[in-house]
């Protein structure tokens, strides 16, 4: 059984990784309305992604006889200048996951609930990984600034990446790889 502390806060995790995916799920319908479907496609793959990562803790928290509360939410952010300004924003809400998760492995560890903590390991791995990755893109962006062929390419470039996110997904299970 799940201490009630505990349960609290993946809760409060399972909101923000829901907040996450509606985030990012904005950003891709920016980028698709503003000329970067390379970008919006990774975003929208970013979008899936995170809802997976809320529904493992959906059944984590109910398979330890605890209870996951599924949030109301507020609108995201929708509204943003450029590409670079979408890409800084992902950098920073990872980095604010990535403290959320930490918060919530300290409290698994106050409560001794050793299970929970090392179940939230897979999910300290997969920050460092988001944060890097949102920090190479952000360079990227950088290097191409804001000449259209730069653009054009880096857009090229998501593409791609996003199709290696999606098989990658795909071979975990996705939303099925969840229980």
């Amino acid at each position: 059984m799940i201490s009630k502390i505990v349960e609290k806060a993946i809760n409060e995790q399972i909101t923000k990784e829901e907040d996450s995916s509606r985030l990012y799920l904005s950003m891709a319908s920016w980028a698709e309305r503003n000329g970067f479907p390379g970008a919006a496609n990774w975003l929208y793959v970013q979008a899936e992604e995170e809802r997976v990562h809320m529904l493992k803790l959906v059944h984590y928290l109910n398979d330890r006889e605890g209870a996951a509360i599924i949030p109301a939410l507020e609108a995201p952010v929708s509204k943003f200048k450029s590409l670079l300004e979408v890409f800084h924003e992902v950098l920073k809400h990872e980095e604010f996951i990535s403290a959320s998760i930490n918060d919530l492995f300290a409290a698994c560890n106050k409560e001794k609930d050793f299970s929970s903590a090392n179940y939230l390991q897979w999910y300290i791995t997969e920050q460092i990984e988001e944060e890097h990755n949102a920090r190479n893109i952000l360079d990227q962006i950088k290097l191409a600034g804001t000449h259209e062929g730069g653009m054009f390419l880096m857009d090229k470039e998501f593409a791609s990446m996003a199709s290696a996110k999606r098989a990658s997904l795909a071979q975990s299970g996705g939303a099925n790889a969840v229980t």
